[in-house]
């Protein structure tokens, strides 16, 4: 085992007295609770940790957070626990920890593939696969395995997760994004208010860029500061933290995704009964965001050797971890903010050989700290290149042009095995981004700041460019007074620490550095780490025409790794500018999309998963069909009775029975499952009337409506009953199978199309139990539990509804009927379905009541020739072709959804295939459902089609075969012969007729 020779004896936030043992490429380390794994192999002395993607070039470690492009490991000790893509600086260390290196062969140290890079490194720019596989065709194949066996950064695992997952939904008030100084300012402002607040932070520690600074608040260190706050806040019960939880998606209406580790950092499998990671979705009146900033690495040559590190990674690593990653530093800054670097590498005890500063002149208090302690300092100039295969050995270093676009004068070589960088900061944006707002460039900030935005969002700290430490707290407290004030509570605004601000010189906008060589014979100059773009793959992508930001990220891939291209997309833009001749606003930005880092699929899934991955679904009355003999099929999720066989009888005997029972007396079906939605608001009446494909402005309290609804093609996808419980409060019906798509449907249209009006959507399918009585007999069986609603025909008719009590139950009473018979359908609350359901079977002995499943259902709707939605519609036939223009009001004020599109001229076609009625010349012989019609059975293969079979059945009540299809132009050829061949060369002959076999008026639903 190696010795943490890059360990310092004393300081950092460790604790020395639990040391940890882990493995890495199958050899063990050791470490100290409270590092992180790639603190740990800093402290052992590892340089490489990954091979590039491209060019298999060595890579180390260069920062110290999200932000960290190489040090992406595999990390599980078995098949079942493998996590791939995991971030060396984010993962906290534990004992017995595994992980290794996602590429390189046979070892990350050695690879066989960086041969290919050295030799393959100038053929292949971007585009190179589309330029070069594109012919012979034949190939392809082959290059396709080769390529894909040479591409990505982990293995899945091979076995189950062996971890628990969940979700959490919370509301708040403010949702504070960021535990740094700007962030704590403003809860602890927020949480005295007596506002609801959660505050999330992606590190293990609160506290962001204090738990790494040796600045001071009121006097105190200001992690002292950071601990008295959160102990204050703890204390509160309106106050909740997230640590080691990323905001990894921002969307619409204040909504955010939040992903908490939980026991990432235990062990390689969550303690027992505990929970492995947590997605919590958060719903939020207001949003802080208070995401601060990151370092930007500066573009030079081989600026990617290991060894080449963010400056602020490197005052992180020494003092939240006490490990100095190297012997003797070279640092190259744009900034004040750099020199830190400098000074903390010097107070470890190591040598600093030089600070190189862009700027020609500068003179902030750090800079006369460093000149204090003896340091020297290089200004005008600038690290052209690095030096070194497997380690940084030296830097060239030249002297800048006043423009800086060139270099001048002798070239120095510097021999060191450190480089640290920094252009400047780029404040973290992202999750403004994910809900459309684009970020502005402010050239006093050298970067993008978040933009004008829909949502009511607040942000504070870095994220504005506020980088002094004064000025954050301050912007903090004062965004979380103005966001509890939104709230509705009342703010005051505590009193400004005390802080001592430093003075700071103006940074120089700086972001590719010049060679001696063009930049496309020069050494390679990386812009995106992780997916090895370089600054002359961009200017090459220029060249060959692609202007657009977005293109050039395309062609490229710069973006496109699972950092999201925190550190390159700057300067990748800033090169674009100028090789255009534009400035970085007028060249434009990308823009960010969930998630901010990569989220595990448990995570995503949650205990949606195994048995709970499709459940099953009860209806209140399961338990009484399961003692009563029914055999269940699925709908959707539900489990439907499908029929109650009685002793010896058979499927077909059931279902007959059961008809038979329907029209000469009466049935009960449990109906639970149907879709329904509950539908208020001002606008409800206006948003039916868009949604639907009927009139619905003047249906009265009390009364029930069929309708169809389309897809913006014209095409039926779904139908049902809505009724009117008040003049701005509906209840809509949907298919079983259909509610959730419906529901999704309706949110689609409100949110995106008319977001102007005022109504709201709720599932109640689960808070109704549904059953349906249907036969002659329905309204004297009805009469015997109810007594405060008039049955009388004309008081309460067909497609009214009533309010009223049944068995003692509170219920809803629709006059509603699926089977052409008398109905009622009754809704109680939920958990007193079982009991009136048992009271309906008590009373309706006495009338031979009989329960009925779903097929005996399909067999009564078809005998009327009423549809089922996804049977006997398939996504091309519109209310036309299924005979029902009755059901379409083309001149309503506001044009419904679909109505453009069965305008369109083949959906007026003469010729469509149109529903129809088929009666089989052999009455015993049932169609098969998808037989194809034809008009000549004789006809040779390929045969002319006229059409399909959608339902068909045997009717009982009818005493022969029925069958409800799709003829083309079939409206027009009632009494005419088609045929259907079979597979076994059996045809069968049917004759078309209307699809609506018994009472085609209607009378005995209206009795």
């Amino acid at each position: 085992m190696t010795t943490q020779k890059n360990r310092l004896g004393s300081g950092g936030r460790i604790d020395r007295s639990k040391a940890l043992i882990f493995t890495y490429n199958g050899k063990p380390y050791s470490g100290f609770h409270g590092d992180t794994v790639a603190s740990a192999l800093l402290a052992n002395g590892i340089d490489i940790v990954a091979r590039s993607f491209k060019y298999s070039r060595p890579r180390g470690i260069m920062a110290a957070g999200a932000e960290e492009p190489n040090a992406v490991l595999q990390l599980g000790a078995t098949a079942a626990t493998q996590v791939p893509n995991v971030r060396a600086t984010q993962q906290e260390l534990y004992n017995g920890l595994v992980c290794r290196s996602t590429n390189g062969w046979p070892s990350v140290e050695f690879d066989l593939m960086g041969t290919v890079g050295k030799i393959g490194g100038k053929m292949m720019p971007p585009g190179f696969y589309y330029k070069t596989f594109m012919s012979p065709p034949s190939m392809w194949p082959t290059y396709e395995k080769y390529i894909r066996k040479a591409a990505g950064l982990g293995a899945s695992p091979a076995e189950a997760d062996p971890d628990m997952y969940d979700h959490m939904n919370h509301h708040t008030d403010v949702m504070i994004v960021g535990a740094g100084p700007a962030g704590l300012a403003a809860a602890k402002v927020v949480a005295e208010s007596g506002a609801r607040v959660i505050i999330a932070d992606e590190q293990a520690e609160l506290g962001g860029s204090l738990l790494h600074s040796l600045e001071q608040i009121d006097g105190v260190p200001a992690m002292e500061w950071v601990m008295q706050t959160i102990s204050e806040l703890r204390c509160r019960n309106n106050v909740l933290f997230l640590p080691r939880s990323t905001v990894n998606g921002y969307h619409d209406h204040n909504f955010l995704t939040v992903h908490e580790r939980l026991t990432d950092h235990l062990a390689d499998k969550a303690p027992g009964g505990m929970v492995r990671q947590r997605m919590h979705r958060i719903r939020a009146k207001w949003v802080i965001l208070a995401t601060g900033a990151q370092e930007r690495p500066l573009v030079f040559g081989n600026n990617d050797v290991p060894g080449c590190m963010l400056a602020s990674a490197v005052s992180i690593y020494i003092h939240r971890y006490a490990v100095v990653p190297g012997q003797r530093l070279v640092l190259m800054t744009t900034n004040d903010y750099g020199y830190q670097a400098a000074l903390d590498w010097q107070n470890a005890g190591r040598e600093v050989v030089a600070i190189v500063d862009t700027r020609p002149a500068a003179d902030g208090e750090l800079i006369t700290q460093a000149r204090q302690r003896g340091i020297r300092i290089i200004t005008g100039s600038a690290i052209i290149e690095a030096h070194g295969r497997t380690r940084v050995s030296a830097v060239s270093v030249a002297k800048l042009n006043p423009s800086s676009e060139e270099i001048q004068g002798p070239v120095e070589n510097l021999e060191c095995d450190t480089v640290a960088s920094s252009g400047g900061w780029s404040p973290v944006v992202h999750l403004s981004c994910h809900t459309g707002s684009r970020p502005v460039w402010r050239d006093d900030v050298i970067g993008f700041v978040p933009g004008e935005t829909v949502q009511r969002q607040l942000t504070a700290g870095g994220i504005n460019g506020t980088y002094s430490l004064s000025a954050c707290l301050d912007e903090g407290q004062r965004m979380g007074a103005e966001a509890a004030d939104n709230c509705g509570f009342s703010a005051t605004l505590p009193g400004q620490p005390e802080v001592a601000d430093i003075r700071i010189s103006p940074p120089m906008a700086l972001f590719h550095i010049p060679h001696q060589k063009p930049t496309s014979r020069a050494p390679k100059q990386f812009v995106d780490y992780q997916n090895d773009v370089t600054a002359a793959a961009i200017e090459l992508a220029v060249r060959e025409g692609f202007e657009s930001i977005e293109h050039v990220k395309r062609y490229t891939a710069m973006g496109f790794g699972t950092d999201q291209g925190k550190l390159g997309n700057i300067n990748g833009m800033a090169i674009v500018a100028k090789v255009l001749g534009r400035s970085i606003p007028e060249t434009g930005t990308t823009v960010f999309r969930p998630n901010y880092t990569p989220v595990t699929f448990g995570a995503i899934a949650g205990r949606h998963c195994q048995d709970l991955f499709d459940p099953e679904r009860y209806t209140a009355m399961h338990g009484w069909h399961l003692r009563h003999g029914a055999v269940f099929e699925d709908v959707g999720q539900w489990k439907r009775p499908w029929y109650y066989p009685r002793a010896g009888e058979s499927m077909a005997l059931a279902v007959n029975r059961e008809c038979q029972a329907v029209r000469q007396g009466v049935g009960i079906l449990d109906a639970s499952t149907l879709g329904k939605i509950d539908i208020q608001g001002r606008d409800a009446r206006e948003f039916l009337a868009r949604i639907y494909t009927n009139a619905w402005a003047r249906l009265a309290v009390g009364k029930c409506r069929y309708g169809l609804m389309c897809g913006e093609d014209g095409m039926v996808f779904d139908d049902g009953v809505t009724s009117c419980l008040g003049e701005h409060h509906f209840l809509m019906t949907t298919t079983t199978g259909g509610a959730a798509r419906v529901l999704q449907w309706l949110e689609l249209y409100h949110q995106t199309e008319w977001p102007e009006l005022e109504v709201y959507f709720t599932s109640v399918t689960d808070h109704w139990a549904t059953m349906t009585i249907s036969g002659p007999d329905s309204r004297r069986l009805l009469a015997e539990l109810c007594d405060d609603i008039d049955l009388d025909r004309d008081s309460f008719g067909f497609m009214d509804w009533r309010q009223g009590t049944v068995a003692g139950v509170p219920a809803r009473v629709f006059r509603i009927s699926f089977t052409g018979e008398l109905s009622f359908e009754i809704n109680v609350q939920a958990n007193y379905g079982l009991q009136v359901w048992g009271a309906l079977i008590e009373r309706g002995q006495a009338y031979n009541l009989t329960p009925y499943g779903t097929e005996t259902m399909h067999v009564l709707r078809a005998e009327k020739g009423f549809i089922i939605a996804g049977q006997d519609t398939d996504g091309s036939v519109h209310p036309y072709d299924l005979g029902m223009p009755w059901a379409v009001a083309p001149n309503k004020p506001f044009s419904f959804v679909g109505k453009r599109g069965m305008a369109r001229t083949d959906c007026q076609h003469p010729n469509r295939k149109q529903l129809v009625g088929l009666l089989t010349k052999d009455p015993q012989v049932v169609l098969p459902e998808g037989a194809q019609a034809v008009a000549d059975p004789d006809q040779a293969v390929p045969m002319t089609m006229l059409g399909h079979v959608s339902s068909s059945y045997y009717s009982a009540n009818l005493g022969r075969s029925i069958a409800l299809g799709f003829i083309a132009g079939g409206h027009e050829k009632t009494g005419q012969t088609v045929f259907y061949p079979l597979a076994d060369g059996c045809v069968i002959e049917a004759e078309i007729c209307s699809p609506v076999f018994i009472d085609p008026q209607g009378e005995r639903q209206n009795v």
